[in-house]
């Protein structure tokens, strides 16, 4: 009933959730690098990060706030709020004040922004439940090996075929089903293969069958993510990602092919997610394209999901 609850609500913005039960994954870094791309989009981007203990995704977002008041550079924002997870010792009552708080946060944005973006923890929880069965879109970093794949499904060690659903894809499974139940809508789910070894391998061969076998059985698409590249890690600390202007200035030194390669990689992943653009979205950000242009100066990604 909580959940009918807010789904039953009306929702203009476009929900997207990053989920997956194994941490480490590159959930928080796809996280930002969705919401600063769709804010360079001219969209209005609120996120939210269901990980209180954690906070990965949030550390991020406030070292990208402190990092542009100290440089003194322009860094887009979203609009961001932290749930906390209840810890008293009553499960039922738990929940509630969980869903309160979740409610809370989705009610003030839900209708001033386009989109919002909820990064989940790393475990099974209600909240992680909860966001999943609101998404519209799901995305599933995964690291390419057969490690992270077991959090999908089990395989065949013969021959690596598909032998039967994970925990995580039967809940999300159950997630879509809820959704398609409360409103009719489908939710697109996105697994996105990230640490990708930069030349063909065995391992990325089988993972990437397993993959694609499995995405006929519960409907999700596959795509090509990021790279294992240093720069991923690097831009963590100044809460930088790769669609920024990257410059000395910006990063502490001069920028390399590396980051060249990554913002193509990014560029390539965002628009494979074909994420819904609102009108006014576009018209800000062509306005936005018109005034840079005037002023002579290049503006990085900022018709890059038009």
């Amino acid at each position: 009933m909580l959940v009918q609850s807010i789904q039953g609500s009306p929702q203009s913005a476009h929900v997207v959730v990053l989920g997956n039960e194994k941490g480490g994954s590159g959930k928080s870094t796809t996280a930002l690098h969705i919401a600063v791309a769709l804010l360079k989009a001219g969209q209005r981007v609120a996120t939210i990060d269901l990980d209180s203990r954690q906070k990965s995704f949030t550390h991020y977002i406030e070292n990208r706030r402190a990092w542009s008041e100290r440089a003194r550079i322009k860094l887009e924002l979203p609009t961001h709020f932290v749930v906390d997870r209840a810890e008293g010792n009553l499960v039922e009552a738990n929940e509630a004040e969980e869903f309160n708080n979740f409610a809370k946060a989705i009610s003030s944005i839900e209708h001033t922004h386009d989109v919002v973006v909820i990064d989940t923890p790393g475990h099974d929880s209600y909240l992680m439940r909860l966001a999943h069965s609101m998404a519209d879109t799901l995305v599933t970093p995964l690291n390419d090996s057969f490690v992270d794949f077991d959090v999908l499904a089990t395989l065949d060690p013969t021959n690596f075929t598909v032998t039967g659903e994970s925990h995580y894809s039967n809940m999300v499974r159950e997630a879509r089903r809820q959704r398609r139940l409360v409103d009719g809508k489908l939710t697109d789910w996105i697994v996105v293969r990230n640490r990708l070894a930069t030349l063909g391998s065995r391992n990325k061969r089988l993972v990437g069958e397993g993959i694609a076998e499995l995405g006929k059985r519960m409907g999700f698409r596959s795509v090509d993510g990021f790279a294992e590249r240093v720069v991923y890690r690097e831009f963590f600390p100044r809460g930088l990602t790769a669609l920024d202007d990257l410059d000395e200035q910006t990063l502490g030194t001069r920028p390399n092919m590396s980051h060249v390669t990554a913002r193509e990689e990014v560029i390539g992943l965002l628009n494979s997610l074909r994420l819904p653009m609102s009108e006014n979205g576009k018209r800000r950000a062509a306005a936005r394209a018109e005034w840079y242009s005037v002023m002579d100066q290049p503006l990085q990604v900022h018709d890059l999901l038009a």
